[in-house]
């Protein structure tokens, strides 16, 4: 479909429970890119398999209780780093805070983010349209941050055969998706060569989850 938002940069409800509100995380920015730069320095970035061997073009690292991992193993929650054996680090306070309040805007009051999945997209780097549905909690929403250069998001419905709308994600915005939207099926196209003041030609992704604290793996 054509990209029905490229004028607007308003609040923008995308379904039943899922909202984007742009430039909602503005302000705070320069310290959130900060942070993500002292985590990966505990827990690097790293380009994960999936389960059938295929590496992803989108480097990840986590923070938080919990970190989301996928190998040949499987999709999972880990509590430890398998890197490098530690637990992740611990999720700031100010990226907590920024993932309630932005759960709250968009109707979820009682948000509590247990993990932050940290993803940085290099030029040409996409994720395919997926679903999140690793946490088992349903009632939580998912909360994504975007850093950096813009991105072209797509969302659809809970089918993945369902119409998919495409928008551009830009530095500071964020989408928050649930209740009946909680398992819409999402992606982002490949990030265009572009240049980005903070970031140079990097895209950064904080996406915040509440987990069932009985998946969690070592």
């Amino acid at each position: 479909m054509e990209d029905l938002f490229a004028e607007m940069r308003v609040r923008t409800e995308l379904g039943t429970g899922a909202v984007w509100l742009p430039g909602f995380v503005d302000s705070v920015a320069d310290q959130l890119l900060q942070h993500i730069h002292s985590l990966s320095q505990i827990s690097p970035f790293r380009f994960m398999m999936t389960p059938g061997g295929r590496s992803m073009s989108v480097a990840m690292t986590s923070c938080g209780a919990c970190g989301w991992y996928t190998d040949k193993r499987g999709y999972r929650y880990v509590r430890h780093d398998p890197m490098t054996g530690q637990h992740w680090p611990d999720m700031p306070d100010i990226f907590r805070h920024i993932a309630v309040a932005a759960a709250k805007e968009a109707g979820f009051p009682d948000f509590t983010p247990v993990s932050c999945l940290v993803n940085r997209y290099e030029p040409g780097a996409k994720m395919g349209l997926h679903q999140d549905q690793d946490e088992d909690d349903l009632a939580s929403p998912i909360v994504s941050v975007s850093l950096g250069v813009p991105a072209r998001f797509a969302f659809g419905g809970l089918l993945k055969t369902d119409p998919v709308r495409r928008f551009d994600l830009r530095h500071g915005d964020v989408v928050v998706w649930g209740g009946p939207s909680r398992l819409a099926w999402h992606g982002v196209s490949p990030v265009r060569e572009t240049f980005h003041q903070q970031t140079g030609a990097m895209r950064y992704n904080l996406t915040f989850r509440a987990i069932n604290l009985a998946l969690f793996q070592p």
